[in-house]
């Protein structure tokens, strides 16, 4: 499935962008959220406990798991990519978004 994030990575693996661009690329771009929020009650916890697991979110951070769990991109670049997605949503946080 073609997206933002993979056809990044994909740049990334045949070398049309360097590990650099593609972090700053991940830290320019907002990226969808792909937890829940956190029960607040034991009768919430439990639903949750109760329930599937969430399926990956086309265009996020999933996409980065997946391309490094499929061997796509190593460790140090999982690393960079990782930080760098870190960034991007904790600037977004600090300015209100």
């Amino acid at each position: 499935m073609s997206n933002e994030v993979n056809d990044l990575i994909a740049a990334l693996r045949d070398g049309s962008l360097s590990l650099e661009e593609v972090a700053q690329r991940f830290r320019e771009r907002t990226w969808p959220r792909i937890k829940p929020p956190r029960p607040t009650s034991y009768l919430e916890m439990a639903e949750a406990a109760n329930r599937d697991p969430e399926p990956n979110v086309p265009d996020s951070f999933d996409d980065v798991v997946a391309a490094y769990d499929r061997g796509e991109i190593t460790h140090a670049q999982y690393r960079v990519l990782a930080e760098a997605v870190a960034k991007a949503s904790g600037l977004k946080r600090r300015q209100g978004e």
